[in-house]
């Protein structure tokens, strides 16, 4: 009897251990905001807004995170994550369940991690944090998100590796099947990035390459013309051509920090081909970007940014440029709650694609990332709203 009981024992103990080594987190942010915009384009007419804004310095949605230690270093990962609009509940990334990341993987302490799945692509995941993207979201994003500055779109089927930090340096790489019959390179995606971060200074560089099959089975949310699936983020700014049958992004983004002071330089190249037109297909524009920003930590729980964007396309007749200032500021309350206030204006000349044509149209504004596209060439933007993280 003596053995029976020392057996149950030590095999509760041995439960109680592996539960130890294991964890899974619920976590979310919800995000919301009163904001006006000028000049604001709308099935029954145009002009001035007041609306409440979801998602505005964080997209709003709630997951799990986990993680099971097997041992000398290696753990199991997942992740699901389900993003949602906080005003009106609906489901975002194209109605998806778990439109923001499902993934499963690896992960090793000396060896880096291998996750499968819906992901982001190595893009966010090591530049985003040397823009101001994580600090004021939208406001300060390029304008439609040309460039997935806004982390908008994710990669559906793939696969990626992310190496341990090596003294500040770190690189990932990622590869998604295209899964289309008789044509492997249908629809694929591959990206590579690499960052180094060393004390005040912060640089990186991406590639990021993504096919589809003549406008459509890709897996890059960013070349979907089916709005019924996935809703472009700006219709009047990258709705044009979203029926191209590749799309290459560059980036290079850098940030220091004087103290307080932290300023922020980045450059991205943005490439469309052959995306349909009025004329038929083999066309491509090309939109290089330039961003500018400087943060000012007044306080600890208060800041202040300023930016400035300059967008300008050009190849099959596109000459539309877009200029844009932003401000913001956020004020915390706690470790997980602030307040914030955002503004900006947007300047847009020449000439795009038309998303419902594809003829050539004059450019119109559409400020930051927040999709609300301007009847006209200029629009304006003001907001101040509330982010809870959990």
């Amino acid at each position: 009897m003596k053995k029976m009981i020392l057996t149950a024992a030590s095999l509760a103990a041995m439960t109680s251990v592996a539960h130890a080594q294991s964890s899974i987190t619920l976590f979310g942010t919800l995000d919301t905001g009163v904001a006006f915009f000028s000049n604001e384009h709308g099935a029954q007419g145009s002009g001035n807004t007041f609306q409440l804004t979801s998602g505005n310095e964080s997209g709003n949605r709630w997951g799990l995170r986990g993680s099971e230690d097997l041992g000398a270093g290696l753990s199991a990962v997942f992740k699901l994550e389900s993003g949602f609009n906080i005003n009106s509940g609906a489901l975002g990334q194209g109605q998806r369940i778990f439109g923001r990341t499902a993934m499963v993987g690896l992960s090793s302490t000396t060896y880096g991690s291998v996750t499968l799945g819906r992901q982001y692509d190595p893009l966010v995941d090591l530049l985003q944090p040397l823009t101001d993207d994580d600090t004021f979201g939208s406001a300060f994003a390029t304008p439609g998100d040309i460039d997935n500055y806004d982390d908008s779109y994710r990669t559906s089927n793939s696969v990626k590796y992310a190496s341990p930090d090596y003294a500040g340096f770190q690189w990932s790489s990622m590869y998604a099947f295209g899964g289309v019959p008789g044509s492997p390179g249908a629809g694929q995606t591959y990206a590579v990035a690499a960052v180094y971060n060393h004390g005040p200074f912060g640089f990186g560089v991406g590639y990021f390459h993504a096919n589809s099959n003549n406008g459509s089975a890709a897996t890059f949310d960013g070349l979907n013309p089916n709005a019924d699936s996935f809703a472009i983020d700006s219709p009047a700014i990258n709705g044009g051509f979203v029926s191209a049958n590749s799309t290459q992004i560059i980036r290079a983004v850098g940030d220091y920090a004087f103290g307080p002071l932290t300023a922020g330089l980045a450059y991205s190249n943005v490439a469309y081909n052959d995306y349909a037109t009025a004329e038929g297909r083999d066309n491509t524009t090309r939109f290089n970007t330039g961003q500018i920003f400087l943060n000012y930590q007044v306080t600890p729980a208060v800041v202040l940014g300023a930016g400035y964007n300059y967008t300008k396309g050009s190849g099959n007749d596109v000459t539309a440029s877009y200029n844009q200032i932003s401000v913001g500021a956020n004020y915390s309350l706690s470790k997980r709650t602030d307040l914030y206030a955002l503004a900006g204006y947007q300047k847009a000349s020449g000439e795009t694609i038309s998303a419902s044509t594809g003829e050539t149209v004059m450019a119109v504004a559409s400020m930051g990332d927040f999709g609300n596209d301007a009847s006209t060439d200029k629009q304006a933007m003001a907001m101040v709203g509330i982010r809870h993280r959990f």
